[in-house]
């Protein structure tokens, strides 16, 4: 006898579990397919593990600069790689059992296995009814006919036909979260976020890193002022940018891999890492069964994520849209609305807040001056943080904050930001945006003296030429 369900989730991940509970709060009864572990690939291969070794970086870099802060005699410290993946492990596995307690909370099922949707059959007279597949080979399989199915089955690294991946030598970022010992050297193929983020880390904890771009600039989806303000900062500290550049091949040869790169000297490194995308997680899941559409860039949904049978829902890396935890919460969310009928807003993704944890940070929200819509008359205000007392206090006084406005409307079009703390500061932007304020009541607004906020104040106000310390 198959087993019934309000909504079946494919996928516990960010997308998939903020999903679930917002269901259950709704009083739907819900089950979850996680084949590995709940939280995805932000918890245990993304986002979390990242910002740890970060976090790791920062405070080696701290400890190097000690004596900028007055403090003397501080020697003999080195990095201590396995502690640092220790610590790493500790948190994943501390927010893992916090999201496990919310299922139990939330009396959400979840099942430890692989989900396959099947088209209509005896179970339903419609696709979408699931065949689960446990990962405990001593268990059946199970079929589920839930009433709404959630596809939220992530994305995977990408790579390159002449980069074939073997996470010893040549490694996406899920092999190079799992290294025991820092390189001496590292190319990494790829200028984008995950490139600059693990260049940046690798950089502080002393291995020599080569960034090899294609396009002309890093962080093709930055403004170009953004995006050569990092290129400046990273090759200060010594790393090595190389845009415009394709690499031909790589080839392991002993302990080493030599990297060609078309017109160029070849390069020898122990490591390479391959950062060029991620792909969605289409096959294997059943979809040729069913009428829904997909292809490489994703499945097709709607603004509320249906897909092309209404009663089946994809959210996440999954689909054709910004692959960002945030943005699949808030996709799992709508998808839970709309098929409860709810009245409910769709993404504006232009205002969805985007963030780089390289250091300096990096984060933007709405349009750059660079790509403001044609037609649009658009002002733009800058602050540098070099005026900014708090970042001199705290040692970034790096970057600036770039604020646009419509000149005809007095609409906040973007806010985009490179310094310290950036990634927590453009929550003050992205709310502005949201509840429609203007660059001035942005600017007017009592910041608190002295800190970092203050610059997103100057630069509003220079939207107006009316800014105080500029």
């Amino acid at each position: 006898m198959a087993e019934q369900t309000d909504l079946l989730i494919l996928g516990g991940g960010t997308g998939g579990y903020v999903a679930a509970i917002r269901a259950a709060q709704k009083g739907l009864d819900v089950t979850i397919v996680e084949k590995s572990k709940l939280g995805g690939t932000c918890l245990h291969k993304g986002c979390i593990p990242t910002k740890a070794l970060l976090r790791s970086a920062e405070v080696f870099d701290t400890i190097k600069d000690a004596q900028e802060f007055g403090i003397e005699n501080v020697t003999d410290f080195s990095v201590d790689f396995k502690k640092v993946q220790e610590r790493k492990q500790g948190i994943i596995n501390q927010l893992h059992q916090g999201v496990e307690g919310l299922m139990k909370k939330n009396k959400i099922r979840v099942l430890e296995g692989e989900g396959a949707i099947l088209g209509p059959s005896i179970f339903s007279p419609v696709s979408g009814a699931v065949a689960v597949t446990f990962n405990d080979k001593s268990k059946e399989e199970e079929i589920i006919v839930p009433k709404n199915v959630i596809i939220a089955t992530g994305s995977s690294p990408k790579t390159l036909p002449n980069l074939p991946l073997d996470e010893e030598f040549i490694l996406s970022s899920d092999g190079m979260l799992e290294i025991e010992t820092l390189p001496k050297s590292i190319a990494i193929v790829g200028g984008g976020v995950i490139g600059v983020e693990w260049a940046s880390l690798l950089n502080s904890l002393g291995v020599e890193v080569t960034i090899i771009e294609f396009l002309d600039r890093l962080l093709i989806n930055e403004s170009p002022a953004i995006s050569n303000e990092l290129k400046k900062s990273l090759e200060k500290r010594g790393i090595k940018v190389l845009l415009s550049s394709k690499v031909s091949k790589a080839d392991i040869k002993g302990k080493e891999v030599v990297v060609d790169i078309e017109g160029q000297d070849s390069l020898t490194v122990d490591k390479v890492m391959v950062a060029i995308g991620r792909k969605p997680n289409v096959n294997g899941i059943g979809l040729q069964n069913t009428s829904v559409k997909f292809d490489d860039k994703g499945i097709q949904v709607n603004e509320f994520y249906q897909t092309t049978e209404d009663h089946i829902y994809a959210v996440g890396d999954c689909i054709n849209t910004l692959q960002l935890a945030h943005v699949a919460m808030k996709e799992g969310e709508i998808a839970v609305s709309h098929l409860l009928e709810e009245d409910v807003d769709t993404i504006n993704y232009t205002n969805v807040p985007r963030c780089v944890y390289t250091n300096p940070e990096i984060a933007s929200v709405g349009y750059s001056k660079d790509d403001v819509p044609e037609g649009v008359k658009a002002k733009v205000g800058t602050f540098s943080f070099a005026g900014n007392g708090k970042a001199l206090v705290y040692g970034g006084e790096g970057g600036f904050v770039e604020v646009i406005r419509d000149e005809e409307t007095d609409d906040l079009l973007g806010v985009s930001i490179i310094g310290p703390h950036a990634t927590d500061l453009i929550s003050e932007a992205s709310t502005s945006i949201y509840l429609d304020a203007t660059p001035i009541e942005l600017g007017e607004a009592i910041h608190p003296h002295p800190t970092l906020s203050e610059a997103i104040q100057e630069a509003a106000l220079d939207t107006y030429k009316k800014a105080i310390h500029k």
